[in-house]
Order: C-alpha cells, then sequence, then structure tokens
C-alpha cells in the first residue's frame, strides 16, 4: 500500500491524493508535522508530498511519480492515448505546477487577512494539538518566512497584476467550459486536470482567493469538490478526430502568453549566470530569483515535443503555433 505523506496546504499534495483517488490505487493519507518530518529525512528535496511505496522507498516530485505509477498501475490511466492530447495534457499540466502555483502562493502570502488565517491553519494542521498558544506562535514564524521568500519566487505586489491576470482567465476559461463537461479531453481527467486542480484547491480555501471565486467563477470553484474525488467517475477519452474544447486552447494561449516567455526569461538569465531575471508582459512587469528546476522544465518540455513522431507534430504545430507556444519549444 502507498502513503501519501502530504498536506492540506499543498497544492502537490492534494494534486496526487486527487490522481490516486480517481486511479483507485489504494493508499494511506498521513499529514501532519511529525509524519512530514518522518518522511522528508528520507528525500533529497526537502518537499511534500513525499508518496512512501509498497517496498518501503520514499519519491516526491509530482510529475515524475505519476508516470511511474502509469508504468506500475495498468487502467484509469491519466494520460491520453493520443501522443497529441497526452502532450497538451503534460504542458498545460507543468503549466499548472510552475506558474499557477504563484497564484497560491501570492494570493496566500501577499495581503494580511491571507497570512494570518493560513498561517494559522497551516499550523494547527501540522501540529494536531499541543495548545492554541503553541499553534499560534508557531504560525508567526512559518508566516514569516513564507513571506520573507516572496520576491526570491516572484510573488510581489509589483508582479501580482500579471499574475492575477493570468489567474483571472484560467478561471474564465474553466467557468465556459465546466457547465459543459468536467474534464478537457473526454469525460475522464487527464494529467491537466490534476495539476490545475492542486493550484486551484488552494485558491479555494484562502480568504481573498475564495471570496473572488465565489463571486466571479462559482461553478470553477465548485469544479474543484468533483476533481478531488472522481473515483466514481468511468468516461471516455475523446477521439482523435474530434475537435479540442475551446477551454484546450485557451489554456494554451495563456501558456503562450506568460510561460513560455517566463521560462525563456529564466534560462537566459542562468546561462548569463545572474541571479534574478526581469520581462514585461501585455504591459505589465514581472522579475523574481533565477531557478534551476525551471531549465529542467523547459528541456524536458522541449525533449518531448521532439519526441513527437512528425506525423504528431504536423498536427500539433498549427494549434502550438496559433497559441504562440511552438516557438519556445523548439528554439535552442
Amino acid at each position: 500500500m502507498y502513503t501519501i505523506h502530504g498536506a492540506l496546504g499543498s497544492p502537490y499534495s492534494m494534486k496526487m491524493r486527487a490522481l490516486m483517488r480517481y486511479r483507485r490505487i489504494v493508499h494511506i493519507w498521513n499529514h501532519g508535522m511529525v509524519a512530514q518530518s518522518a518522511a522528508l529525512a528520507k528525500v533529497k528535496a526537502p518537499v511534500i508530498p513525499v508518496i512512501e511505496y509498497p517496498d518501503g522507498s520514499f519519491h516526491n516530485d509530482s510529475t515524475p511519480i505519476v508516470y511511474d505509477l502509469e508504468s506500475r498501475h495498468v487502467g484509469r490511466s491519466v494520460i491520453p492515448p493520443d501522443p497529441a492530447r497526452a502532450f497538451l495534457s503534460h504542458l498545460l499540466e507543468d503549466f499548472a505546477d510552475e506558474w499557477l502555483t504563484k497564484a497560491m502562493f501570492g494570493y496566500r502570502w501577499l495581503e494580511n487577512v491571507d497570512q494570518l488565517q493560513m498561517s494559522r491553519w497551516l499550523a494547527f494542521d501540522a501540529a494536531k494539538g499541543g495548545g492554541r498558544e503553541t499553534s499560534e506562535a508557531f504560525a508567526e514564524q512559518f508566516r514569516s518566512r513564507q513571506v520573507g521568500r516572496m520576491a526570491i519566487v516572484g510573488c510581489t505586489a509589483e508582479n501580482f497584476p500579471l499574475i492575477e491576470a493570468s489567474t483571472r482567465a484560467v478561471l474564465q476559461a474553466l467557468e465556459d467550459h465546466v457547465g459543459d463537461r468536467f474534464c478537457l479531453f473526454g469525460t475522464r481527467p487527464s494529467l491537466a486536470e490534476f495539476g490545475i486542480y492542486g493550484q486551484l484547491s488552494q485558491l479555494g480555501v484562502d480568504p481573498t482567493p475564495q471570496a473572488m471565486m465565489r463571486a466571479d467563477f462559482p461553478y470553477s470553484f465548485r469544479w474543484l469538490l468533483h476533481i478531488d474525488d472522481m473515483s466514481g467517475i468511468e468516461g471516455e477519452w475523446d477521439d482523435p478526430s474530434t475537435p479540442l474544447a475551446p477551454v484546450v486552447n485557451l489554456l494554451l494561449k495563456q501558456v503562450g502568453l506568460i510561460y513560455g516567455p517566463f521560462l525563456l526569461a529564466n534560462a537566459a538569465a542562468l546561462e548569463k549566470g545572474e541571479e534574478t531575471f526581469s520581462l514585461e508582459i501585455n504591459g505589465m512587469p514581472y522579475s523574481q530569483g533565477t531557478f534551476k528546476y525551471q531549465v529542467k522544465c523547459l528541456a524536458d518540455l522541449r525533449q518531448r515535443y521532439a519526441a513527437l513522431d512528425d506525423k504528431t507534430r504536423a498536427d500539433l504545430d498549427p494549434l502550438l503555433s496559433e497559441c504562440d507556444c511552438l516557438d519556445f519549444l523548439t528554439s535552442v
């Protein structure tokens, strides 16, 4: 049996829990400070969730785990069988993991009302008792640490207009889609839905973004609870000849507009040995510290695109070009 050592306030923990629920992979949900600390001692990068496998090994980094589970468990795959749609699903999941997470972090730690509630809730989740005074003291320490990281991860007040605009565009695309059906590539969920869900699950809890979602995107807000547990969904993949749902095009346009330039700027800065980078998108500024992991993400996306066969690339290229995604996937 698997054990997910995670947290309710961790978007990647929620992503993996929802995915494993859908895939009906038997697991234990283990959250709290003691469990997390023990699990983190078993992995190199101190991030959650940490997945304990039935053989006693420990793993983190959610996307590689998803693909490893695909190789180990037959049935209820989250990877569309059509290679073009499998690539698009992965691209959207990567966008969610690496860009939408800035909305989660920014909404949580920019405003005092969110800082206060969420630091206390996260401390409450971690401690599971121990007294309110102790819990709230830990909350203040955690709050200070997280707020202190805002600039390095790009979640500043100066950057937030761009982050918020892209978040609202994603939510509007979903709002217009989920009234017809819940999933992007058929009537069953793909990797993309779980990546998007992970980040939005936190917006659905924190005070400021929750109020925004309830007021402006009520069906996207409710959609989160459905993605959280799709174990009862059977569903089918769309036939590859079926036109893509408009939501896919709209989400890809956000990838091309923001995520591609972000990845390229980060990679260029890191290659020059620079510690920060800046760019402007739609007249809105953005700057943050350079990260090696995002360079790995860009390289992985390019490798996945290059590995597609000629016919698949020919089918995909017009869409990728229309959405301004092709250049960053093919440039070197």
